[in-house]
């Protein structure tokens, strides 16, 4: 008997497809590879910015949850409109259906409600547009997803000079900086202790990444994790006023502020060479100055489907 082929449901909870050309093109490819695409997001319906209303992107959502044939929930893409619905979201239902639901950037408040209502892991990983709809997927990016889903474990290795000696161990999770500070004092903001913190962001000037992380330490979230962990922090844009004080500066006055190791050097962010994390996993981090490796275990995965 031949195995059943693995169901991928497209929602789009945030902003709509920018090429509406370009989702054929992504559909056929994954159907190509063998995988079964149920599209839950409709050109026609987008609205205003977003994939759709706030009623009409929700309801893509919960279809997709519940659509018996797929395993996998893919974010279409980012952008803005997840937090409109999330006291909409039943994440029971969610957590309860087994699906795997992945993407990034807004995304990340998925993850964070998901794992504050239910304790429930996912995966910060990629979406529909641009990782699969692009001219010429990377291949870096979509061999880490179907390896990390895969399970049962996922490997993480990074090149990064002057990173501190660390081995720690503890729960992932994090994602888009703008997003967890967003979440603060929400009940989409998990308890995460003695975690290991990954963050990352785009269109920010090292002062506001600066300025965020330390809500997070006054707000006694950092304090209480093993380490942090900075991925990519794209188009940062300095000016003439900043006399010196550009990215290593600021990095140089985190860790010399918060109370816990600071790493870079993840490749994970807007950038197109992306590994996947799981959120809420269980990982392993090791760094001994060059760079570091994460392993991360007991994590859903297609094999536990």
């Amino acid at each position: 008997m031949s195995k059943p082929k693995i169901g991928i449901a497209i929602a789009a909870p945030s902003g709509y497809a920018v090429d509406d050309a370009a989702l054929g093109r992504g559909i056929q490819r994954l159907e190509e590879q063998g995988y079964v695409v149920h599209n839950y997001y409709v050109p026609e319906q987008k609205f205003q910015r977003f994939g759709g209303t706030d009623a009409g992107r929700l309801a893509q959502l919960n279809a997709a949850a519940a659509d018996p044939d797929v395993q996998v929930v893919m974010a279409l893409r980012g952008s803005y409109g997840m937090s409109r619905i999330l006291p909409h979201i039943d994440f029971t239902a969610m957590a309860a259906s087994g699906k795997l639901f992945v993407g990034y950037s807004d995304f990340t408040a998925f993850h964070m409600g998901l794992m504050a209502q239910t304790g429930c892991g996912s995966f910060a990983g990629p979406m529909f547009c641009d990782d699969f709809t692009r001219d010429e997927p990377v291949e870096f990016s979509l061999q880490q997803f179907w390896k990390c889903i895969a399970g049962p474990s996922h490997l993480v290795v990074a090149k990064a000079q002057h990173n501190p000696v660390v081995d720690v161990e503890g729960k992932l999770w994090g994602g888009n900086l703008s997003m967890l500070v967003h979440l603060l004092g929400t009940p989409y903001f998990p308890q995460m202790d003695d975690g290991i913190l990954f963050v990352e962001d785009v269109n920010e000037h090292p002062f506001r990444i600066e300025r965020m992380m330390l809500q997070l330490l006054y707000a006694g979230v950092i304090g209480r994790q093993q380490a942090v962990v900075l991925g990519d922090f794209s188009l940062c844009r300095l000016n003439a006023q900043d006399n010196g004080y550009d990215f290593d500066a600021m990095l140089a006055f985190l860790r010399q502020r918060l109370p816990v190791p600071v790493l870079t050097g993840l490749q994970f962010g807007h950038v197109r060479e992306r590994v996947t994390l799981p959120f809420g996993g269980q990982a392993h981090l090791v760094s001994e100055g060059r760079g570091f490796q994460l392993t991360i275990t007991n994590y859903p995965t297609l094999s536990q489907g």
